[in-house]
């Protein structure tokens, strides 16, 4: 009976597995072979090259830039979009708020659902130092010696680019924030006031313990987007000026796509496999996933 269970459930999973297969495994085994070889979109013969690829990678500058800006982008989200949205969570579950959350989590929201395309293109404009409305703002506030070519300059076009994600998608974690701290049971927050715990130390002491898997997941799925990045990216600054801006979306893109070498392409490709494989094992490791209890 046992056995016949088993064969039932293995029957069940074999759609899903040859779909993961297909769509998900084998990709990323061709697309190590690929790195392995010097070749174009055009090329009717291959060459091997072994490890070249991935030594050139490691030589290469610019993919030192642009996995350094992707490691700006996970560490300013890590403290914005996740750090700063579980504060505003926890403002809004506050009892003299309750009444205008709905108002402040539709705002906040609404951003995440506008497509990276658009969002690119309004900032764009935003940003001008023609037509933006941030340079004269600045001025206005008495901040004029801050006014500049956001995207224009070296030094403030990645910084602009990950400001713009941070607007996009700290709605998206607030919401997940606030839906985990609605679970928490209300009991604790009782005994806490009853202690005479205060709104921090409430925060503290029992939303965060209670909340701690949410703050995994977002903390997670927020870096390995932070290496995944790429439409605000190519469509704000196209990695320039010069390379200043230059994420491995965007140099992967700009290596296959347009220099046409697709060998390289693959192994900056399996860069990032390799950085977003990392955090996922450490993700299920902290989280416990597919451990079982004595």
């Amino acid at each position: 009976m046992l056995y016949v269970k088993k064969r039932t459930i293995a029957l069940y999973m074999l759609p899903a597995l040859v779909i993961l297969t297909a769509f998900v495994f084998f990709p990323i085994l061709l697309n190590f072979v690929y790195a392995l070889f010097r070749w174009s979109s055009f090329s009717t013969q291959w060459e091997f090259i072994g490890a070249d690829n991935f030594i050139r990678m490691f030589q290469d500058d610019t993919v030192r830039t642009a996995f350094f800006n992707n490691v700006w982008y996970a560490v300013i989200s890590l403290v914005f979009q996740v750090g700063g949205s579980m504060i505003i969570a926890a403002l809004l579950e506050e009892k003299w708020m309750r009444r205008a959350q709905p108002f402040f989590r539709t705002v906040y929201f609404l951003p995440s659902m506008i497509s990276l395309t658009v969002v690119g293109l309004l900032w764009q404009t935003i940003y001008s130092p023609i037509f933006g409305i941030v340079n004269p703002l600045l001025e206005k506030i008495g901040l004029a010696f801050l006014t500049t070519d956001w995207l224009g300059n070296t030094k403030t076009a990645i910084f602009a680019v990950i400001a713009v994600s941070q607007w996009q998608y700290f709605g998206y974690t607030m919401v997940l924030f606030l839906v985990a701290m609605q679970n928490v049971p209300s009991d604790l927050y009782e005994a806490a006031i009853i202690d005479g715990a205060s709104s921090l130390q409430r925060f503290l002491h029992v939303t965060i313990p209670n909340i701690r898997e949410i703050i995994l997941v977002n903390c997670m799925t927020t870096i390995i987007g932070a290496f995944q990045v790429f439409d605000e990216v190519y469509v704000m600054t196209g990695g320039g000026p010069g390379r200043s801006s230059e994420v491995l979306g965007t140099y992967l893109f700009r290596s296959g796509f347009r220099n046409d070498e697709m060998g390289y392409a693959s192994a900056i490709a399996t860069l990032v496999f390799v950085v977003t494989f990392i955090f996922s094992v450490v993700q299920m490791r902290i989280s416990g996933v597919g451990r079982r209890d004595a």
